[in-house]
C-alpha cells in the first residue's frame, strides 16, 4: 500500500480547511478522493469535529426507531467482516465492514444499511488496497453491538441479545444474506460420474460459508433451519469450519431470497 509524504497531507489538509472540495484536492495532488475524505475526517476528529449530530439518538437507549430489516443485515455483515474500533483521539468509537473490490454491489448495500441503521450520523468509505472500509461513527456502536469486546471473535463467545434474537427470527433471510455476503459465496461445484461406462461431468451451484467461530457458524445453521435450508458441514481435516447448502431445493431457496454477490 502506497505511504504518501507527511507533508503532501499537510498541504491537503490546509486546503480542505480553506475550504476546498475533496475532489478538487484529490485532483491537484493526484491522490484517491477516498484517501482524502479519510485524511479530512482524522482532521476533524483532531479538533472535536466528527461526523454525526451531538443529538443523535439510539433504539436502545432513547427508543427511536429502527428500521429493523436493515439491522438484520448489517448485524450478518458485522459478524463476518466487521470490527468496532476506538482509535486515540476520537470522541466516538467506529463500526467498519470491510467490502472487497470485486462486490461493489455488496459495497453499496452496506453502506445503504448503515444509513438506515444510523440515520443521523455520517457514513464514509475509505479505500484500501483491494477493499473499501465503509465506518460510520456512533456513540450508541456498542448498544446495538453487544457482541464487541476484546480479541478476535473466534477466540470469545458470541451470543444474540434476546432482542437481537426477535429482529433475526422476525429477518431471517437478511441476516442469512449478511453473513453470506461477508463470509459466504456462491459457487459452482463439479463431479464425474460414470454413465453406462461414460465418464461424464456434471455441474451445480452450491452455496458455502466459512467462519472459524463456532458460535458464529451456530447462528447461520439455527437461521437456515428455521427458514428450512438443508446444509451440511464441510470438514478440510479436523476443521469444520465450513458449511455447504447444496442440495437442489435449499439451493433455489437460497437463490431466490440471496443470489450469488455482484
Amino acid at each position: 500500500m502506497h505511504v504518501h509524504d507527511t507533508a503532501i497531507r499537510h498541504r491537503a489538509v490546509s486546503l480542505l480547511r480553506g475550504g476546498a472540495r475533496n475532489a478538487d484536492v484529490a485532483r491537484e495532488l493526484n491522490i484517491p478522493k477516498g484517501t482524502i475524505s479519510y485524511w479530512k475526517h482524522m482532521d476533524r476528529a483532531k479538533h472535536g469535529e466528527c461526523p454525526g449530530r451531538p443529538d443523535a439518538q439510539c433504539p436502545r437507549c432513547d427508543g427511536r426507531a429502527l428500521d429493523r430489516a436493515a439491522y438484520s443485515y448489517l448485524l450478518g455483515l458485522y459478524l463476518g467482516d466487521g470490527h468496532i474500533s476506538h482509535y486515540s483521539g476520537h470522541r466516538v468509537p467506529n463500526l467498519m465492514i470491510t467490502c472487497a473490490d470485486d462486490w461493489p454491489g455488496l459495497k453499496n448495500e452496506c453502506e445503504r444499511a448503515m444509513k438506515a441503521v444510523f440515520p443521523d450520523n455520517s457514513v464514509c468509505r475509505v479505500r484500501k488496497q483491494g477493499c473499501q472500509n465503509i465506518k460510520v461513527y456512533s456513540k450508541h456502536l456498542h448498544c446495538l453491538f453487544p457482541q464487541h469486546g476484546p480479541g478476535r471473535k473466534h477466540e470469545r463467545r458470541i451470543a444474540l441479545e434476546p432482542w437481537q434474537q426477535s429482529i433475526v427470527d422476525a429477518h431471517p433471510w437478511e441476516f442469512i444474506r449478511g453473513l453470506i455476503h461477508s463470509d459466504g459465496c456462491r459457487i459452482t461445484n463439479w463431479t464425474i460420474r460414470l454413465v453406462q461406462g461414460i465418464r461424464k461431468r456434471y455441474e451445480y451451484p452450491r452455496y458455502r460459508f466459512a467462519n472459524k467461530s463456532d458460535d458464529i457458524r451456530r447462528l447461520l445453521t439455527d437461521t437456515l433451519d428455521a427458514v428450512g435450508v438443508e446444509w451440511t458441514v464441510l470438514a478440510r481435516g479436523s476443521d469444520p469450519f465450513n458449511i455447504s447448502v447444496a442440495r437442489k431445493a435449499s439451493v433455489a431457496l437460497m437463490d431466490l431470497h440471496i443470489g450469488p454477490k455482484h
